[in-house]
């Protein structure tokens, strides 16, 4: 099993699917990686079948041109943490735990506010 930047990549998948198992790499930016080992990893080769120096290859790629994983983390987590300390409407929608990017939240928007509450008088009725 060959362990990138971290992250352990499935076995049984092609490396340039695998490479998307890694946090901040899409499609895009796997077939970039896989071009710039100058032809020595062919995107069709599954990854139990990667080389001890084609992984190391393709970790110091990484290292060198990509922000992934940790460092990605931590960079999104503090860029939401400067909204929130500015006192920005964007820092104010993270910190109520609503979405940010304008939807709209009278019918949707579930995934970000949680479970349903009732609000309201029949919410009384029902708790006596």
């Amino acid at each position: 099993m060959a362990r990138v930047a971290g992250i352990d990549l499935p076995k049984n998948k092609r490396i340039d699917v695998a490479l998307e198992y890694i946090y901040g790499i899409g499609k895009h930016n796997a077939k970039d990686v896989l071009a710039k080992t100058a032809g020595q990893i062919d995107p069709a080769t599954r990854v139990k079948d990667i080389t001890e120096a084609q992984a190391n290859l393709l970790n110091t790629i990484l290292q060198k041109e990509y922000k992934v994983e940790g460092e990605l983390r931590r960079e999104v987590a503090q860029n939401i943490h400067r909204y929130i300390e500015t006192g920005s409407y964007r820092g104010s929608r993270h910190r109520k735990r609503l979405p940010v990017r304008g939807q709209r939240t009278k019918t949707n928007s579930r995934t970000r506010k949680g479970k349903r509450r009732t609000v309201g008088a029949k919410a009384a009725a029902a708790a006596k």
